[in-house]
C-alpha cells in the first residue's frame, strides 16, 4: 500500500515551550536549527525515521518551515527528511480557506496515495479539514497533537499501525 505522511513541524515534531519530560519520559533535547533553537524528543525522531524507511511510505513536509525543514531542521535533530518534498502556500492555488488543506488536497490529487496520514497540531481547530477527513473515512488518519507536547507515543503507534495495515 502506498501511504503519504504529511507532517507539520511546530507543535508536532518540535513542541511549543516544551517543559518537563517528553511524552516518552525522557529529557527534551535542544538543537540549533539554524534560525532558532528547537526542542524535540529523540524517540520521536527515531520513530519518524523508521516510518520513512517503510516501503510504500512517502513523507511530505506540510509546514510554514517549507524548505527550511529539510535544510535546517533535519540535520539539527537527526531526522532523515532532507529529501522529503515540501508543500507551500503557493501549492494551494487561489481561493480562501486554510492553505495547508488546499495544498494537501492538490498533492493528493496529483499523487493518488491509497492512505493519508496528516499530522498537524492545528487540525482540531480547522472545521473544513475535519469535514474533508470525515468524507475520506478510513483512508485518512488525522492526528492533532497537543502543541506543547508534540506527537505522543500512542499517536506514533497509531501512524505505524495505519501504515502497516491495508486501508481497504
Amino acid at each position: 500500500m502506498n501511504v503519504t505522511i504529511y507532517l507539520d513541524v511546530d507543535g508536532v515534531v518540535c513542541p511549543f515551550g516544551a517543559t518537563g519530560t517528553t511524552p516518552w519520559g525522557t529529557a527534551w533535547r535542544v538543537a540549533n536549527a539554524g534560525l532558532l533553537e528547537v526542542a524535540y524528543a529523540a524517540e520521536l525522531v527515531d520513530g519518524l525515521n523508521s516510518l520513512a524507511r517503510v516501503p510504500g511510505v512517502r513523507c511530505v513536509w506540510l509546514t510554514r518551515w517549507e524548505d527550511m525543514a529539510p535544510r535546517y531542521l533535519c540535520p539539527a535533530i537527526g531526522l532523515a527528511g532532507s529529501r522529503w518534498p515540501w508543500l507551500t502556500a503557493g501549492d494551494a492555488g487561489p481561493g480562501e480557506g486554510w492553505w495547508k488543506l488546499a495544498a494537501l488536497q492538490e498533492d493528493v490529487a496529483k499523487t493518488s496515495p491509497h492512505g493519508i496520514v496528516w499530522i498537524d497540531d492545528q487540525l482540531n481547530y480547522e472545521q473544513e479539514a475535519q469535514a474533508w477527513a470525515a468524507i475520506l473515512g478510513a483512508r485518512i488518519l488525522a492526528i492533532s497533537p497537543d502543541p506543547r507536547r508534540g506527537i505522543s507515543p500512542a499517536q506514533l503507534a497509531a501512524v505505524s499501525s495505519f501504515v502497516a495495515e491495508p486501508v481497504f
